[in-house]
């Protein structure tokens, strides 16, 4: 089963960036589709966008992210990173990646919902002053 490895999450100040990365000690990631999901304390898991093993990135699920939140891909590292400017409260919650093999299907592909196999043990992210 492929494992997948997040990093950099941490306690911070409200308007503070974090950046989370995502990694495979034993896959590439070139090859999969690699999303990002958030839990906050006390709500179900929600999607925050998904880059396709082509590079495009879904649009953001969560609509207070717009402008705040990017997904990256640097295959080079075999990472994908989630970049977080200017960090609120409300952004609390533990963050997980999760990928499916995807060099079977369209460059474009990403899975729906929550249809990865791959998740990794999540990174907590602490927004507070």
């Amino acid at each position: 089963q492929v494992q997948l490895v997040e990093s950099g999450g941490g306690s911070v100040q409200p308007g503070a960036s974090l950046r989370l990365s995502c990694s495979s000690p034993e896959f590439s990631l070139a090859d999969y589709a690699v999303a990002w999901f958030r839990e906050a304390p006390g709500k179900g898991r929600e999607a925050i966008s998904c880059i396709s093993r082509g590079g495009n990135i879904s649009a953001l699920h969560v609509d207070s992210a717009q402008g705040r939140f990017a997904v990256t891909r640097d295959n080079a590292k075999n990472t994908v990173s989630l970049l977080l400017d200017a960090l609120r409260p409300e952004d609390t919650a533990i963050y997980y990646c999760a990928g499916k093999y995807a060099r079977d299907r369209r460059p474009t592909y990403c899975p729906r919902g929550s249809d990865y196999p791959a998740w990794g043990q999540g990174t907590q992210v602490t927004v507070s002053s």
